[in-house]
């Protein structure tokens, strides 16, 4: 996990092919002048487990590739009150083989339901676009924005996604989440 209390923003470019759940960035708080980093899943999480934490923002994530992974383009955040946020995030030209959760924005993560049980997320998530993202879905929903009631999604974009399960559109859930969808976009948008 790559871990920074500077209160600037961070920026980042992914280039990268992945295959294995083991291997994976895991940003959580605020860093800078991080560049491309190989042979990992770019992941946003763990944010919001303490109520004072900095923020992630202006982060670009683009020329992926995912196989038979459990998560692809994720966004994690705990369901416990927080100051933090997240915004500003590309995930730009991915590409999904067999991937379990091609697309998902988690706020009510809560191992074990210890800590955060009935609490919401208090981390703001707002400006985050999916573009040219496609491939297949090892399961039937292939985005899921779970957001928090106390701190709705805004802002959240769909370009141009193509997302199958098993040769057939795959599914979309939306909560508490806002935004737009343009270009070709499959599933149906739920924003």
């Amino acid at each position: 996990m790559l871990q920074a209390g500077s209160p600037f923003c961070m920026s980042m470019e992914f280039q990268f092919l992945v295959g294995s759940l083991m291997d994976m960035v895991l940003v959580s708080g605020v860093a800078s002048n991080l560049a491309r980093i190989a042979q990992v899943v770019p992941r946003i999480g763990s944010l919001g487990k303490d109520l004072k934490e900095p923020g992630v923002q202006n982060v670009t994530v683009k020329t992926v590739t995912f196989i038979g992974t459990q998560n692809g383009l994720r966004i994690k955040t705990w369901g416990r009150p927080s100051n933090g946020f997240v915004k500003n995030v590309l995930f730009q030209h991915a590409i999904m083989t067999n991937v379990q959760n091609p697309i998902v924005i988690d706020q009510n993560y809560c191992p074990d339901n210890k800590n955060c049980p009935g609490q919401a997320s208090g981390v703001k998530i707002s400006g985050v676009t999916y573009q040219d993202i496609h491939g297949t879905s090892a399961t039937k929903v292939a985005v899921r924005f779970d957001c928090s009631k106390r701190s709705p999604c805004t802002g959240i974009r769909m370009e141009n996604v193509r997302l199958t399960y098993n040769n057939q559109p795959a599914g979309a859930s939306c909560n508490n989440a806002d935004g737009t969808a343009s270009g070709f976009i499959q599933p149906s948008s739920c924003l």
